[in-house]
C-alpha cells in the first residue's frame, strides 16, 4: 500500500518543519531555512516516490491533492520568512500543512494507477500543482490577515506581505485557470461549461481580482481588506473541496469532482 510509508516520511518532514519554526523564533534565520528545506525534501520524496508507483501523477483524489498542498504550505511560509522575517510564520504554516497530514493519515484515500482518459491529458499536472501552489501562497497571505485583524493597532504588519503574497498567487491561479480551459477545450470539446467547479473557481478569482482593486486604491481601510481576504479564503475552500458536497458532486453530474476510486 502506498499510505504504510506515508507516515514515516510525513513524521520526519514534520520533525524538521517544527525544529525550523522553533529556531525561527530565536532569529536564527540560516538554521531556520536550512532545517525547514530538509523537511521539504523529505516530502517531497513521498510525492516522488507516490508518482512513481502509480505511473501518474499524484492528483486525482482529495488525498492526493492534499498531499501537494501539504508540501507547498511550509514552502509559502519559507519564502514569506526569508522575505519578511516573520519569525511566526514558519510555526502557522506548519500547523496548517500539519492539520492536511493528519487528514491524510485518519482518512487515507485509495490510489489506483488508472486515470479516466479526460485526465490522461499534458494539462493535468501543471493545472492541478500551480492550483496547490496558488492555494499555499493564498493561504499564507490569509494568515497574515487574520493576523493583523487579531493583532493590536499599533502592531499591524506591513500590508505589502499580504499583497505579495496575493499577487503571486493569483498569478499562479490565473495561469492554472487558463491550463484548465485548454484541458476542458481537448476532453470535452469546450473551454468553459459552467460547471459548479468551474462557477466557483471564477467566483474565487473575481473575489482575489476585488480584493486586488480595493487594496490599490484604498490604502485607508485595511481592516476591510484583511476581512475581503479571509472572505475570498473561505470561497477558495468551496472551490477545492466544498463542491465534492454539492448535490451535482452527489449524483455524479459534475465532471470536476475528485473519485476516491
Amino acid at each position: 500500500m502506498i499510505w504504510t510509508y506515508f507516515i514515516y516520511f510525513a513524521a520526519v518532514a514534520v520533525l524538521f518543519w517544527v525544529a525550523g519554526a522553533a529556531v525561527a523564533w530565536k532569529g536564527r534565520k540560516s538554521l531556520a531555512t536550512a532545517l525547514t528545506l530538509v523537511g521539504l525534501a523529505v516530502f517531497l520524496a513521498y510525492i516522488v516516490r507516490t508518482w512513481l508507483i502509480l505511473e501518474r501523477p499524484p492528483l486525482r483524489t482529495m488525498g492526493e491533492t492534499r498531499l501537494w498542498y501539504s508540501f507547498f504550505l511550509p514552502l509559502a511560509g519559507l519564502i514569506v520568512y526569508a522575505r519578511y522575517r516573520y519569525r511566526w510564520i514558519l510555526s502557522f504554516t506548519t500547523v496548517m500543512a500539519v492539520v492536511f497530514v493528519c487528514i491524510n493519515l485518519f482518512r487515507p484515500e485509495i490510489h489506483s494507477k488508472t486515470l479516466m482518459p479526460a485526465l490522461q491529458s499534458p494539462w493535468f499536472a501543471p493545472h492541478v500543482i500551480l492550483y496547490m501552489l496558488a492555494y499555499a501562497l493564498l493561504g499564507a497571505a490569509t494568515l497574515i490577515a487574520l493576523y493583523q485583524l487579531l493583532s493590536p493597532r499599533g502592531k499591524m504588519l506591513s500590508q505589502d506581505s499580504a499583497d505579495d503574497l496575493v499577487y503571486v498567487g493569483y498569478a499562479f491561479l490565473t495561469i492554472a485557470m487558463l491550463m484548465g480551459a485548454l484541458w476542458a477545450k481537448e476532453a470535452w470539446g469546450h473551454y468553459w461549461s459552467w460547471d459548479p467547479k468551474e462557477t466557483w473557481a471564477a467566483i474565487t478569482w473575481f473575489a482575489y481580482l476585488g480584493y486586488i482593486h480595493f487594496t490599490r486604491y484604498d490604502q485607508a481601510h485595511r481592516r476591510l481588506a484583511n476581512g475581503i481576504l479571509i472572505v475570498a479564503f473561505c470561497l477558495l475552500q468551496m472551490c477545492w473541496w466544498g463542491i465534492n458536497y454539492l448535490p451535482s458532486a452527489q449524483n455524479g453530474a459534475s465532471i470536476h469532482t475528485y473519485s476516491q476510486q
